[in-house]
């Protein structure tokens, strides 16, 4: 004769699941036996397999006790629903683990050119990568400068990074020497330095704007390659003069 009860020792077995674990469920009043013998002792039968299944599965997709509960509980449970809460679950999962990626590979790049890099400064790099990523671009402008920065490859990448440093260099030195920003030779480094910022924002505004802001609001900051807030200041204005 097929079984139709199964005793807890004999579910824990069956599940993999240990006797306190069955016996938590009950008192949370997530999983109940449908039936006790006599003496008080808990009776699982075919449906209450069933429902222990489901919330297993449930349990395998990420969920807490809490929400599964809330599911099992329901009266209008859909298995339809949970599927569609996991997935948006996952998406949200694979968002943040994007962003997270995005981050790293900025912070590659970044220890690969400056080689002597103090914990402090390196603490101080993660934080500006995230303050960036979330307050100053959106993810579709992330996505663009991703994009674009692929297309180039990594030799065009490098070419126009040493270029940056020559330039910033440049500009620094007229600088010191209080050169106005009108005159031809701050003039043409302006024109340069908009031309290479172009490269990789596509000569989209949004993105100019957004790293302008990004600049304005936090001069000497580690990933600003040298430009602290009285160079942006100057090469901005040279900027502006620009016909």
């Amino acid at each position: 004769m097929e079984k139709k009860h199964w005793k807890v020792g004999e579910l824990a077995k069956l599940s993999g699941l240990t006797v306190r674990t069955l016996h938590h469920y009950d008192q949370i009043g997530m999983f109940s036996p449908s039936k006790h013998t006599e003496t008080g002792h808990r009776l699982y039968s075919d449906a209450d397999l069933e429902r222990l299944q489901q919330i297993l599965s449930l349990k395998q997709l990420g969920f807490g006790l809490d929400e599964i509960k809330k599911f099992i509980t329901s009266p209008t449970f859909r298995p339809l629903e949970v599927i569609k809460i996991q997935l948006e679950k996952l998406n949200e999962d694979i968002r943040i683990q994007e962003e997270l990626r995005r981050e790293l590979e900025q912070l590659y790049e970044f220890l690969n050119q400056q080689r002597d890099v103090s914990v402090e400064r390196f603490i101080k790099l993660i934080e500006v990568m995230k303050m960036t990523t979330n307050k100053y671009f959106t993810e579709e402008q992330l996505a663009n400068l991703k994009k674009r920065s692929e297309q180039f490859g990594p030799e065009k990448i490098k070419e126009v990074q040493n270029e940056w440093s020559t330039l910033i260099e440049r500009v620094r030195k007229l600088m010191e020497k209080n050169t106005p920003v009108e005159s031809d030779e701050v003039q043409e480094l302006a024109k340069r330095w908009r031309e290479l910022t172009n490269i990789f924002s596509g000569g989209d505004p949004k993105i100019v704007e957004a790293a302008e802001r990004f600049h304005a609001e936090n001069p000497n900051n580690p990933i600003q390659f040298g430009i602290d807030g009285p160079l942006y200041k100057y090469i901005k204005k040279a900027l502006e003069k620009l016909s």
